[in-house]
């Protein structure tokens, strides 16, 4: 929501490229997931660590780069797509990519 809720703001209000309101978006996106998964989804004890977050920076803009390839492509090869349809598509394929990431590599417990 938080990717497509800046995207929108960035595209629709202000009328940025896509790709480079993407970009943006997917930061904004990344910063306010490290949070949600760290305290929600894998309900990390103690308080954040910098290497907890660089492992976190990692695979995130790995699945990013997924994200934004496959969101990229979608664009170039049918321009007459709606963006935040083609953001669905990427980050339904990115998903699994980045849950296995985080699970397996960032927040692992013990």
């Amino acid at each position: 929501m938080v990717d497509v809720g800046v995207f929108q703001v960035l595209h629709g209000w202000f009328g940025a490229d896509p790709l480079i309101a993407r970009l943006l978006s997917i930061s904004v996106a990344m910063i306010v997931s490290w949070l949600i998964n760290r305290t929600v989804t894998f309900a990390m004890p103690g308080p954040p660590r910098l290497r907890e977050f660089l492992h976190f920076a990692a695979v995130a803009w790995a699945s990013s780069a997924i994200n934004y390839g496959v969101f990229a492509a979608i664009l170039l090869a049918r321009p007459a797509t709606w963006p935040v349809m083609a953001i669905v598509a990427a980050t339904a394929v990115a998903m699994v990519a980045s849950y296995f990431g985080m699970k397996l590599g960032v927040f692992r417990k013990g």
